[in-house]
């Protein structure tokens, strides 16, 4: 019953981020609402981390097998993208450099940050 609990908090929220899609004329994802909202819940102490960890850490853990449709969906579509292999090759492999070009970047600023704060105490 705790698991069902959890998982329908979760709709919940992400519900919410469909309406919110749906009112909000801006080109953001309504999942993208739905894990604002979570992430702002869960900082704030609204919703209690308890409240959805249990489930959390299982769709975590089944994450894998949420790729198998879009990964058949791809082979399907391949007549398609085989003409523009060339060009989706190259956009992921820049953008995957640039993600951790500035990932590496904010970390060190967030770790730098740390280690200054704890030695001002």
């Amino acid at each position: 019953m705790k698991y069902l609990k959890q998982f329908f908090l979760i709709i919940v929220i992400s519900f919410i981020g469909e309406i919110l899609h749906a009112v909000i004329p801006l080109p953001v994802p309504a999942s993208i609402y739905g894990i604002v909202l979570l992430f702002t819940g869960l900082m704030t102490g609204i919703v209690p981390l308890e409240s959805v960890r249990d489930v959390g850490v299982f769709l975590i853990e089944i994450m894998p097998v949420m790729f198998v449709p879009a990964a058949v969906g791809l082979i399907e579509s391949w007549d398609l993208l085989s003409s523009k292999l060339l060009s989706y090759v190259v956009v992921t492999v820049l953008t995957t450099f640039v993600v951790m070009a500035v990932t590496g970047v904010v970390t060190q600023k967030v770790i730098r940050n740390g280690k200054e704060q704890s030695d001002d105490r």
